[in-house]
């Protein structure tokens, strides 16, 4: 497996977050979601960031808690925000549209590089990008098929940012935290990465975060 240099590093690996990166936001199905139900804007999102270590989002992400149970325990903390909405409805709300720019690129660094995916997700639909939708399964398990490893919150029974999962997923690409790229959509989960020695890369967009990480490899990903 080739390697490339950045600096005095050599970079043997790229990770991935999953949703958000490859796919598109939850967010903006969230959005979509609170729109047409007359909720506040970023309600949800208001909502498992309240307690996050312990609050229902987490705790089902690490498997401490059933679907069952996280849709009630996310119903009473939605009421305490003064409104209603049930965790199962947000759950039907996870899995957005692949990007399928970032699936090109995935194919055209694990040419050269090893590629892996650190995913926080729930024991629900199927598979790491907990799709409900049958139609899509096939078409998401191809894209998971293209990873060398992937770490699952709901199977690891840890969720980024703790940095554990992030010394999990190199060990089992035998790789040092400093011979990563790593991507993901949300700041928090990139500072735990970043500490560790990773080269991290905040994704906003598909196109900006592909011009950046073109910057870091030093060749074409489009």
């Amino acid at each position: 497996m080739a390697c490339l240099e950045i600096g005095q590093t050599m970079i043997k690996a790229v990770l991935w977050d999953f949703g958000g990166v490859i796919t598109a936001s939850p967010f903006e199905a969230f959005n979509r979601f609170e729109a047409a139900n007359g909720l506040p804007k970023d309600l949800i999102r208001s909502i498992n960031a309240t307690d996050p270590e312990t609050n229902a989002w987490a705790q089902l992400e690490s498997s401490r808690i059933s679907v069952d149970e996280f849709d009630a325990r996310f119903a009473d903390e939605a009421r305490s925000h003064g409104h209603e909405v049930s965790g199962s409805q947000v759950l039907d709300l996870l899995s957005g549209d692949l990007r399928e720019e970032m699936v090109s690129a995935l194919k055209i660094i694990k040419s050269r590089l090893k590629i892996g995916c650190i995913t926080n997700n729930v024991n629900t639909g199927e598979g790491p990008s907990m799709t409900r939708d049958p139609s899509r399964v096939a078409r998401m398990n191809e894209v998971m098929a293209l990873f060398d490893i992937v770490i699952e919150s709901s199977k690891a029974g840890i969720r980024k940012p703790d940095p554990e999962i992030y010394k999990l997923a190199c060990s089992q690409m035998d790789i040092e935290p400093a011979e990563a790229v790593f991507l993901d959509d949300l700041g928090v989960n990139l500072k735990p990465a970043r500490k560790l020695g990773m080269t991290t890369i905040k994704v906003l967009t598909a196109k900006q975060a592909l011009d950046d990480l073109e910057t870091e490899l030093g060749f074409g990903l489009r």
